[in-house]
């Protein structure tokens, strides 16, 4: 089974090029194995919310998607990422369930955060339901309805299908060791380790990346994936400086900055913000435009000026295809401030041009690439969905059938986008070092060589132009975008 390499990852769900993951084998096969080096298949466990990341057990592969024979069949051929919610696990879980009906007397007692047991008086003061980094406006819990007839509260950072877990029991411990060993055995080359920084907790704190605590944790999870060769990936949405002290530590970080400073330097043709976050950025990265999440804003704070940002944000809706601001709200279950919910294609307008040069920067940035998989298709916003669903983020989760994809494959924005990603998979300058280049604001040059191989982007985001130099055999060459290079 296929380990980390650096090559375009696509991130997809396993029912969304096609209805299962044999339809995802074949698809890659038959038209993206160039392209694609790895892929994230979003949560593909039984799940009772959240489209995968309320997880049931980590043992079995939903029955939808196929068995764990599928999974390895990819693995032999991709470097796969599976994600670990190591913060919560669903209300309908077994583990949860066992809980509800055995309460003091389950095995499960201390797997779950308990009001009683965390605060000193049973109850969280004001001040301290103020300090805690939240996703709810007021304090983060769920009654849980035992069956002797009490109740009482329960940790639940999102969603009530998503109940947090006591991270620091020994009952947690294990089970955390069980499930990471259970995705290393089944063909995992990087595990995911979805909101990450939620799961430690202190009273009178944000109980969000508490340190040194969350460096503890992060050791004892990479202890128990490292025997197999197995590399962690903490996600975290937040300021960029919190990247940045992960990367300090020697993990690889997200580039969650990159899509809206794009999105900035193309809407307005500036390129100032756009080459210090390239200057500065954490080179051991994965970096993205677009993921099964909205846009996110969160991430180019003191990146980006205040003014820039919301500038950027509201004209997402006045320059984007198909977008507009009701769809981040209530109306659409959606009050999520931190992101703006579109495809990438559609940020952009549903101009070919914009969208290629994005993805040539993103290529050329440090780091290793993810592509979404409605990005990989250049896909606009899927309206009839988000009417169909009334879920804000449905938006950008688009479901491709076989016979959409071998249409959408022909499009020539398509298949320039495909060439791009083979030459970043291929080329040997990409494992080298990064150079970024003086040039006029507007512009944009990056240079990565590796010994005597090279490859340069000269780009201009007032013409929405790039061109691509390489070397070959000692020789310069122009990329041609249409693959004919």
């Amino acid at each position: 089974m296929k380990k980390l390499e650096n090559k375009c990852m696509l991130i997809t769900y396993s029912d969304s090029m096609g209805n299962n993951l044999k339809d995802l084998y074949q698809v890659l096969d038959r038209y993206f194995k160039d392209a694609v080096g790895g892929v994230h298949i979003l949560p593909f466990f039984p799940s009772s919310g959240d489209r995968g990341f309320a997880p049931m057990d980590y043992h079995k592969v939903d029955e939808a998607f196929g068995d764990w024979s599928d999974v390895e069949k990819l693995a032999d051929d991709y470097y796969l990422m599976f994600d670990y919610m190591i913060n919560h696990i669903s209300a309908h879980s077994a583990y949860y369930k066992d809980f509800l009906e055995k309460k003091d007397a389950s095995e499960y007692a201390d797997l779950f955060i308990r009001y009683k047991d965390f605060w000193e008086n049973g109850e969280p003061t004001e001040e301290q339901v103020d300090a805690i980094y939240k996703r709810k406006p007021r304090a983060p819990y769920v009654e849980a309805h035992f069956a002797d007839g009490t109740t009482e509260k329960v940790w639940c950072t999102f969603d009530e299908e998503q109940i947090d877990i006591n991270c620091k029991s020994k009952t947690a411990k294990k089970f955390i060791k069980d499930n990471l060993k259970t995705l290393c055995e089944h063909g995992a080359a990087m595990i995911r380790l979805d909101a990450f920084a939620y799961a430690t907790k202190k009273a009178g704190t944000s109980c969000f990346f508490i340190e040194p605590d969350v460096w503890e944790f992060m050791e004892e999870c990479e202890q128990i994936v490292v025997p197999y060769g197995v590399t962690l990936l903490p996600e975290i949405h937040e300021h960029y400086t919190m990247q940045e002290r992960i990367a300090k530590k020697d993990y690889y970080v997200y580039d969650f900055a990159l899509p809206m400073l794009l999105i900035h330097a193309l809407y307005y043709g500036q390129t100032q913000y756009l080459k210090h976050w390239l200057s500065i950025c954490p080179r051991k990265q994965f970096t993205t435009l677009d993921t099964h999440d909205g846009i996110g804003v969160v991430d180019v704070k003191d990146l980006l000026p205040d003014e820039e940002i919301e500038k950027t944000k509201e004209d997402i809706f006045k320059f984007g295809a198909n977008v507009k601001k009701i769809y981040n709200t209530a109306a659409y279950n959606n009050l999520d401030i931190y992101q703006v919910n579109c495809s990438y294609y559609s940020a952009l307008g549903d101009d070919d041009a914009s969208y290629l040069l994005a993805r040539a920067v993103q290529f050329f940035a440090p780091g290793i690439p993810q592509v979404y998989y409605v990005g990989l298709l250049a896909g606009k916003n899927d309206l009839e969905l988000l009417e169909k669903t009334k879920v804000g983020r449905n938006i950008n989760r688009h479901y491709y059938s076989l016979d959409e994809i071998e249409q959408e494959v022909k499009r020539p924005v398509v298949k320039e986008l495909l060439a791009l990603m083979k030459f970043r998979n291929t080329h040997p300058a990409f494992d080298g070092s990064f150079e970024l280049e003086e040039c006029a604001d507007g512009k944009l040059v990056i240079v990565r060589r590796n010994g005597s191989d090279w490859a340069r982007l000269d780009a201009d985001f007032v013409k929405k132009t790039f061109e691509v130099t390489y070397s070959e055999n000692g020789e310069e060459r122009v990329f041609d975008k249409q693959g004919l290079s």
